[in-house]
């Protein structure tokens, strides 16, 4: 990606290691407040947008005819774990739709949660698409598609439910979308510019239950994330513990190759960060060291100093090292 800024450093021995550069925006409700890199680089948000992929769920009102909850609405916006909690949510929301896992179009594999993981080598089972990371928000899906009436091939870019999300993408990041792929779990993940995502969590971030239909619905999915941290990811992962330790005043979201978001209602901000080479670690360290320049996270909470100034240790315990903030970032 071309522009990126360098933003994180690994220090080794007092030499520099490694580095991580990207592209990061903050949108305010006049537009850019401060952005690094290339605000206009394309990108696919993959699960970072997944509550914009909810909102025609919620718009419609499918969301409140099936009958669910808050704690459904983080599940849809989620990439879990695919830990107990998360296997049994699911599989109770289809039984509620009269539906099973053979419904879902996301695939199986092996739960990232250990202790499920183990239970089903102790028992001799297979993972199923239950355990997918993205189950939740493909249960959003057939939800929906049960409510339009529609068919089964909720994934295909011609389906009506994937044409109501594409227009919701382009109402929201304001801007058409730049062509798509098909992300992990087989649903396609239309392409936008960073500062579209930024400006699309800035209206989340803004809406208020008072609002008209679409800042309803934005509201609250963004309060239902925040709400429910332990359904959005899962123990241990940065999504869950950093919005715990902003005890719900900031709603956050994780997507695979390094793209974080954030929305922020008390100051009406929404942040879109990409990490130019994938790197994980980078993206949430990113994600934190804006988030404590903004006031919102405590930078010597411990699970802020988990991931920035991350340390590294041997198997030994003995620290090797430490990922640091570059010059000019944040």
């Amino acid at each position: 990606m071309k522009n990126a800024q360098p933003m994180l450093e690994l220090w080794r021995g007092g030499r520099l290691e490694s580095h991580h550069a990207g592209h990061a925006v903050i949108w305010g409700e006049g537009g850019v407040v401060e952005s690094w890199g290339d605000a206009g680089a394309i990108i696919f948000p993959r699960s970072s947008c997944k509550m914009i992929q909810a909102l025609p769920l919620v718009e419609s009102g499918a969301f409140d005819v099936a009958r669910l909850t808050p704690r459904h609405l983080a599940l849809s916006c989620a990439s879990h774990q695919g830990a107990a909690l998360h296997v049994e949510a699911t599989r109770r929301w289809l039984e509620g739709l009269g539906l099973n896992e053979s419904d879902l179009r996301c695939g199986s594999h092996e739960p990232y949660d250990r202790d499920e993981r183990n239970r089903l080598i102790r028992a001799g089972e297979e993972p199923c698409q239950l355990h997918n990371n993205c189950s939740g928000k493909h249960c959003g899906f057939l939800t929906m598609t049960r409510h339009m009436k529609t068919g089964p091939d909720y994934e295909q870019i011609d389906h009506p439910l994937q044409k109501a999300i594409r227009q919701a993408t382009e109402e929201v990041t304001g801007e058409a979308v730049a062509g798509y792929g098909i992300d992990g779990c087989s649903a396609p993940n239309f392409a936008m510019s960073l500062a579209g995502l930024a400006r699309a969590m800035q209206a989340f971030a803004a809406a208020r239950d008072t609002g008209d239909g679409r800042q309803r619905a934005m509201a609250r999915l963004r309060d239902a994330m925040a709400a429910h941290p332990e359904m959005v990811a899962g123990e241990g992962r940065a999504c869950t513990e950093l919005m715990r330790a902003m005890r719900g005043r900031v709603a956050i979201k994780t997507g695979a190759e390094a793209v974080f978001v954030a929305m922020i209602p008390e100051k009406k901000l929404g942040i879109a960060l990409k990490i130019a080479d994938g790197g994980t670690r980078a993206a949430e360290a990113a994600i934190v060291a804006l988030l404590v320049r903004l006031g919102m996270l405590n930078a010597a909470h411990p699970l802020a100093q988990k991931r920035l100034p991350a340390v590294q240790k041997n198997w030994r315990g003995l620290e090797t090292g430490e990922l640091r903030l570059s010059d000019g970032f944040a």
